[in-house]
């Protein structure tokens, strides 16, 4: 394989910190040509020092001279602000972009990269929620590919390799169920953000936590199963798999099932949509299937966790409503954390928002810009 230049969007963040151990292993394939951060100016300096890309990007504009300060006598460039992000993807010495930013602000600098021809490593499923449809028209148009990060996606597009001719029946997500798994509503009333940070599973970023304490991870999730694989609405199941070792499933026409296992590890899909076809030796800690005598499977709580269920109203409803979920639930999740609001009403929120915000069937990129900004000023003011 030939050496391929990355940026990363997001390089503080859980993926991002992931995707550069990944590069730190293998050093002859891969090398950084950007690197951004939001407000973690202190890591990206590190990163950038050791990992020497071309350009870095602070999106906090007052943090400015600090990186500059840090990184000019290496003879980085260094820019800052939320546009500067977007104009980067300009660049034509990027191979790949890999897309870690949480939530709608990867929306806009993902699209740049499609423009320009750019590879697409896709962790940042909000992209896909907003505006799915509009960012996978514009990849078919320019012939790029979104290659999948989300440990789930990963899933079905390897077990789609090699099965691209054969029609899916349908594909099966899994879900741990998060801590509060089997919970009910009465347990759910008092849980403090503490509790749920706790994932039985998985190391995450804090947002991405509480969305899968409430299942609306899994609800972004198939939307962005949707369009990244071209599915209606019923080809999406989601299973309740505690154990965290089978990722995702496919089911063809003949009624065979396809899974990929694995340790819940996010490095090894990562490094996937790093090396895609190639699969390169790692030493990653491997699977015992002596130590999982149990694998176990349940339906999900959707009653309990409305979530998952308002996530498939606002996929059923289409047009700009899945930017309204989106909106209405990084509102949610903010206010969850600064204990405005409490872990059930979070899904109160987003329903209250899916009601009160004008639907557009067929949006424009303008459209869902608007949406997403009369979404959050709406939702704070039912907190309010």
């Amino acid at each position: 394989m030939s050496k391929k230049n990355i940026a990363i969007l997001g390089s503080t963040g859980s993926i991002g910190t992931q995707a550069l151990d990944v590069i730190r292993a293998n050093p002859d394939y891969f090398s950084v040509e950007a690197l951004t951060a939001g407000n973690n100016a202190d890591l990206l300096i590190q990163q950038a020092i050791e990992f020497k890309p071309n350009v870095a990007v602070i999106g906090n504009e007052k943090l400015y001279d600090q990186v500059f300060s840090e990184l000019d006598a290496h003879g980085i460039k260094v820019y800052a602000g939320e546009s500067a992000i977007t104009s980067v993807m300009e660049m034509d010495t990027i191979d790949l972009v890999l897309t870690a930013l949480v939530g709608y602000c990867g929306l806009r600098p993902t699209i740049k990269a499609i423009e320009t021809g750019k590879a697409i490593a896709l962790a940042n499923k909000e992209t896909l929620v907003v505006a799915g449809e509009l960012v996978t028209g514009l990849a078919e148009k320019k012939g790029v590919n979104i290659l999948p990060v989300d440990s789930e996606h990963s899933a079905i597009f390897q077990c789609l390799v090699g099965e691209f001719h054969n029609p899916i029946e349908k594909i099966i997500l899994t879900a741990s169920g998060g801590p509060f798994r089997g919970k009910s509503k009465e347990d759910l009333a008092n849980v403090t953000k503490a509790q749920a940070l706790k994932h039985p599973n998985w190391d995450m970023g804090a947002k991405i936590t509480i969305d899968s304490a409430s299942l609306m991870n899994k609800g972004l999730e198939v939307i962005e199963a949707k369009w990244l694989f071209g599915l209606t609405n019923n080809q999406i199941e989601v299973v309740v798999h505690p154990q965290s070792i089978i990722h995702s499933m496919v089911q063809f026409e003949d009624g065979s099932i396809k899974a990929q296992m694995g340790l819940p590890d996010m490095k090894l899909p990562i490094q996937f949509a790093m090396t895609y076809p190639q699969r390169f030796k790692t030493d990653f800690s491997r699977f015992d299937f002596t130590k999982y005598p149990a694998l176990t499977f349940e339906q999900p709580d959707s009653k309990t966790f409305r979530n998952l269920a308002l996530a498939y109203d606002a996929l059923a409803k289409a047009g700009n409503m899945p930017c309204v979920l989106n909106a209405a639930n990084e509102v949610a999740v903010a206010e969850f954390l600064k204990d405005r609001i409490g872990f059930l009403e979070m899904s109160d929120l987003v329903e209250q928002c899916l009601a009160k915000i004008d639907f557009i069937k067929i949006p424009a990129y303008e459209d869902y810009v608007e949406t997403d900004k009369e979404t959050r000023i709406k939702a704070l003011e039912f907190i309010k």
